[in-house]
């Protein structure tokens, strides 16, 4: 992209604008309307105009780009942000309400449905939310990110494998690569294709327009809290814990668990206890080995009666949920399958956990 003095840049916007209202949008005319939208500051739209670009003409230069693009328009999105009058669902009078989740259609998800289950349980199991062709595309994207991965890391960088395997610099938290890659997960924004293929599927389901009206704002994921899954029973079940407990006060938050294969009974899946809170447990008390995971023993005391439940998840379902939900990973070793999973934590731009490396959706 060339450099463009502002004035200058705000004509040669208007000009392609033009241009493409008289002669139709091709893949050359939207990345040039993105490279003068660029030039001119505004990266929101900049980053609408190169995703049409990738669209009707996929590379892996603009994809790349785009996961740059996203955290520098991050700041615009702020400045454009105002803190909504929101106010999280209230939890309900029992500890317990008394039932399971039931899991609800994608055709029948709305934002009163999200709020209802979250209220009711904390989360939302929802049956078929993906269809077939988009889950096959994301196993794919992970199996070629995972290859990929391997392959620089051994030193074999290509064309090919930066295209599905390209970290994104200055992560604050870079240490954390370590631990998703040993917890058999890769950082989806690490991976430029399969990051861009998971927001066009979000973007087709209408689960981002969904997150923004539970949320109220345009929201953003973040490089850390992003990530594909490839996970079979050597993955050890995990402790309990709630995200709220590292991410800090204040956020609002939906979490999206994509499940792309079966799980939860042949393959790892989650444990969740099915309650409703409103405060982050008591962490790091006897039994547990981290400080932010909370103790079988904690929860027998703050929530007696709850059950555990483990909901046995078909391809293309989903677990909505947010940072208070109590859940770990539920791996038994004589499990013989793989899971495929995408877990994407997004956030309130006006209250976004501080520490965190932000992307616009």
């Amino acid at each position: 992209m060339w450099t463009l003095l502002p004035g200058r840049a705000r004509r040669r916007v208007a000009a392609l604008r033009e241009e493409i209202a008289t002669h139709g949008l091709d893949a050359a005319r939207a990345q040039a309307l993105g490279d003068a939208l660029e030039a001119a500051g505004r990266l929101l739209e900049a980053v609408e105009a190169l995703t049409e670009a990738n669209r009707l003409r996929p590379t892996a230069a603009v994809e790349r780009r785009l996961v740059r693009l996203r955290r520098r328009a991050f700041a615009e999105l702020v400045r454009a942000a105002a803190a909504p009058a929101w106010r999280p669902p209230e939890a309900p009078s029992a500890a317990w309400p008394g039932d399971l989740p039931q899991a609800v259609d994608a055709a029948d998800l709305t934002v009163e449905v999200l709020r209802e289950g979250m209220r009711r349980h904390g989360c939302v199991w929802v049956r078929g939310l993906l269809p077939p062709m988009r889950v096959d595309r994301l196993r794919d994207a992970i199996d070629r990110a995972f290859a990929a991965r391997e392959a620089v890391l051994a030193g074999r960088r290509t064309p090919e494998t930066a295209a599905w395997y390209d970290p994104v610099e200055r992560v604050p938290k870079d240490a954390s690569r370590h631990w998703v890659r040993a917890g058999q997960g890769l950082l989806t924004a690490d991976s430029p294709r399969a990051f861009f293929e998971l927001m066009e599927t979000l973007r087709a389901v209408r689960l981002d327009r969904l997150v923004t009206a539970y949320l109220r704002e345009r929201p953003a994921v973040s490089v850390e809290k992003g990530t594909l899954r490839r996970a079979d029973a050597t993955l050890h079940q995990s402790t309990w814990h709630q995200d709220g407990a590292f991410l800090g006060a204040g956020i609002r938050t939906v979490n999206t668990w994509l499940a792309l294969s079966r799980c939860g009974r042949d393959a790892p899946g989650l444990d969740v206890v099915p309650v409703r809170l409103d405060r982050v447990l008591p962490p790091g008390e006897p039994g547990t080995y981290f400080a932010w995971t909370v103790s079988s023993e904690t929860i027998a005391r703050e929530l007696p009666g709850a059950p555990i439940w483990r909901p046995e998840f078909e391809p293309g379902d989903a677990l909505l949920f947010d940072h208070l939900l109590l859940h770990r990973t539920a791996a038994e070793p004589d499990m013989p399958g793989v899971r495929y999973a995408i877990e994407s934590w997004f956030f309130a731009p006006s209250v976004y956990p501080r520490g965190a490396t932000p992307l616009v959706v």
